[in-house]
């Protein structure tokens, strides 16, 4: 039988096994096993080390016994109890039987063996229960033993009903009956790296001899898996380069020189760039294809309105897309007020040549739909705002010829491609986020994009002092937080509380997490209770949320308690002061967003964070991060390395686990960088892949994954 990588792995292994590796890792075919890589090795005289066994991980160890012992228990003694200690020599890790006293006889004082199972505490004590074991028998001719022959042993993510030494024999099993092997790496690519082929490649990090070996194949995958996806990149930019767009040229004397003239403050150096940038895009006849990340409060609306008005100078129209309702009515309300009478086309006080800016959302009334519908289809509103109400199959411009996505992350591929389909030729496209990238995950996940940066905050901008409020240790800091609000307030200043979530209070083993209407009512009759306060959060409807935070902007109300839908693009300037409660149930990028929407007046701001986490915690060491820096480059990259590497690339947002399993989109800005630099060479020479299949494959395969999700951007 012919064996490759597309053989179901059921016709070498049987039903049994292959229906575990499917049931537990998703494995059907020979690829699926050969790409389950080994997380770690262990090496024969160097022990596992204890100290670094997390709670509730299932581990393989090797290591010693140092003891074992049976204990009697239950009525009249019949039940048993077995503890087995094993030492790495400098630690100890208890391993627990029930009813298998004969233990003792095969773990013997000083046997060497590997140990599976689920680390669990016991008397703050680390122990397995029932862990799977296999003897490793020192005394063996190295020769008849093919562990002690190589002398490193691989160490696979494993399960309780596969262990890490059975998932090994697997791998063997398939690896020794692999008859064809493609490989998507050209041979070029290869050999100017000095990579193995692929056939070396397995061996090597399934069954190292040394070192050296398993680290050179790693090295290989982990370009392999670089390669892959920016071969994907490097056709899409071929493919855009193919395409045609309208240009959209900057005219002398039109609504954007007026507009920028008008500006009652100086643009930034780094705003005046990026400009520069998008003016040359959209003057282009291939359709502009751009990400403009920028720190919190850097000015990137003011960039968007400048681009969105140089594609109705040149007879276009320009369509923002925001995620929620209170971000697209922020958005409208601040590029109506910025423009004045240069957005009243047709109405008492226009200006002459002005354009009509309209909204369009889901919760928007009956004659102001029709009228932003009428307006966008006629090609009289230049601009039109909205959120997912835009991507509605009845709403039809004139002319669109720019497409700007705020806060892009929270929108998927066919609600991006949607609105772009509405436009009779390719629209141009600029996509924002107000979530700093690290330029590692950018070229691993926008790499079809060019890429804009602000970093420079506009002039007079005020920093942002942010403390820690650790209740569980302080509980009176709490009652300073809330006296700090108060004397904002008393200042003729304004406040935001922000929750994680609208209502039941939910109490968990670790803590309580509360709920904006139990914090509401808390402050109302509590400590704010001769305060205004108001309430905003994502089940409200359009016109309550609008009215909310109209009478916030007009200082109607003294304090706003709301949940993430302040996060971004809510600017009230007034507002000097803002309290987060459970701080730790937010991410170090969310928290710095919710942080900038306060100080963006002539005030400085504070912003605490409340948490209930202990000093010295995973969680604490997170907001300690915060609290020690404004700058959100910085914060972003410590965010990364935090997370897991599937939520920095969408896996959380898609529920799949991320593709990427030695290439880390954080660390390895060297192998990306070479990766991107061999597939474009590829591509450039043979668009289409005709002369490379098995890449071409490879490309299709991970298209047609989940991981497309946030590997497409157009």
């Amino acid at each position: 039988m012919t064996v490759t990588f597309t053989t179901k792995i059921v016709n070498i292994l049987g039903d049994k096994t292959s229906k575990a590796l499917t049931k537990a890792f998703g494995m059907e075919r020979v690829e699926d096993l050969m790409r389950h890589y080994p997380r770690r090795y262990a090496e024969l005289g160097a022990l596992t080390d204890l100290s670094k066994l997390v709670p509730g991980q299932h581990v393989t160890i090797m290591a010693r016994v140092k003891g074992a012992k049976n204990y009697s228990f239950g009525p009249g003694g019949r039940r048993t109890r077995t503890e087995v200690v094993v030492t790495d020599g400098t630690g100890e890790l208890k391993l627990t039987f029930f009813q298998q006293a004969w233990r003792l006889k095969t773990m013997e004082q000083g046997t060497l063996g590997l140990f599976a199972g689920q680390v669990t505490v016991f008397r703050n004590e680390f122990q397995l229960t029932h862990p799977d074991f296999e003897a490793i028998n020192e005394s063996e001719d190295p020769t008849e033993n093919t562990r002690l022959g190589r002398g490193v042993i691989p160490l696979y993510r494993s399960t309780s009903a596969l262990p890490s030494w059975r998932i090994e024999d697997c791998v063997g099993l398939c690896l020794d009956a692999l008859t064809d092997l493609d490989d998507p790496l050209p041979d070029s690519v290869r050999k100017k790296h000095g990579y193995f082929d692929m056939r070396g490649s397995l061996e090597a990090i399934h069954r190292p001899r040394n070192r050296q070996d398993y680290e050179r194949a790693r090295a290989r995958f982990r370009f392999e898996e670089a390669f892959v996806i920016q071969t994907v990149f490097a056709m899409r930019r071929i493919a855009v380069e193919a395409e045609t767009a309208t240009a959209r040229p900057e005219k002398p004397g039109g609504l954007r020189e007026r507009f920028e003239r008008r500006l009652p403050f100086e643009l930034t150096a780094g705003q005046r760039d990026v400009i520069a940038e998008l003016t040359h895009d959209l003057s282009g006849s291939h359709p502009m294809h751009r990400l403009l990340q920028g720190e919190v409060g850097s000015g990137k609306t003011v960039v968007a309105l400048l681009a969105m008005l140089q594609t109705v100078d040149a007879g276009g129209q320009a369509a923002m897309l925001a995620p929620t309702e209170v971000l697209a009515s922020q958005h409208y309300r601040a590029i109506t007020t910025m423009l004045g009478d240069l957005a009243k086309a047709g109405m008492l006080g226009g200006a002459e040549g002005a354009t009509r800016v309209r909204l369009l959302t889901g919760s928007l009334g009956a004659k102001a739909r029709k009228e932003s519908l009428l307006d966008a289809a006629s090609g009289e509103a230049g601009i039109v705002v909205g959120t997912h109400a835009l991507l509605q199959a009845h709403v039809q411009f004139a002319d669109l010829g720019l497409v700007v996505v705020d806060e892009q992350h929270r929108f998927g591929v066919e609600q991006r491609a949607a609105l772009a389909d509405k436009s009779a030729t390719k629209p141009h496209v600029l996509v924002m986020t107000a979530t700093p990238i690290p330029r590692t995950v950018a070229m691993t996940v926008f790499g079809d994009l060019e890429t804009s940066t602000l970093r420079e905050l506009p002039a007079g901008r005020l920093p942002i002092q942010t403390s820690v409020v650790p209740v569980a240790e302080k509980p009176a800091w709490l009652e300073r937080a809330w006296q700090r609000v108060r004397e904002e307030v008393g200042k003729g200043r304004q406040a935001y509380v922000v929750v994680s979530r609208i209502g039941d209070t939910i109490e968990t083993e670790e803590k309580e997490t509360r709920s904006l209407l139990d914090v509401y009512a808390e402050l109302a009759d509590g400590p704010l209770s001769d305060l205004r306060l108001g309430m905003l959060h994502g089940r409200m409807s359009g016109d309550d949320k609008d009215a909310t935070m109209t009478a916030f902007g007009n200082h109607e109300l003294d304090v706003l308690v709301a949940t993430t839908v302040v996060e971004v693009g809510v600017d009230v300037p007034n507002a000097s002061v803002m309290v987060v409660m459970d701080a730790d149930r937010f991410g170090m990028s969310q928290l710095h967003q919710l942080r900038g929407r306060i100080g963006r007046g002539s005030e400085p701001g504070l912003c605490l964070l409340v948490t209930t986490s202990e000093d010295g915690s995973p969680t604490r060491e997170r907001l300690d991060a915060v609290a020690s820096t404004t700058d959100g480059f910085e914060l972003s990259k410590l965010d990364v390395e935090f997370r897991r590497e599937g939520d920095v690339l969408g896996a959380r947002q898609s529920g799949v686990r991320s593709s990427l399993r030695l290439l880390s989109a954080v660390k390895h800005e060297s192998v990306i960088l070479e990766a991107r630099e061999d597939a474009d060479a590829i591509v450039a020479a043979d668009p289409q892949l005709t002369g490379h299949p098995v890449l071409a494959s490879a490309v299709r395969a991970l298209e047609s994954t989940d991981q497309s999700d946030y590997l497409e951007r157009t």
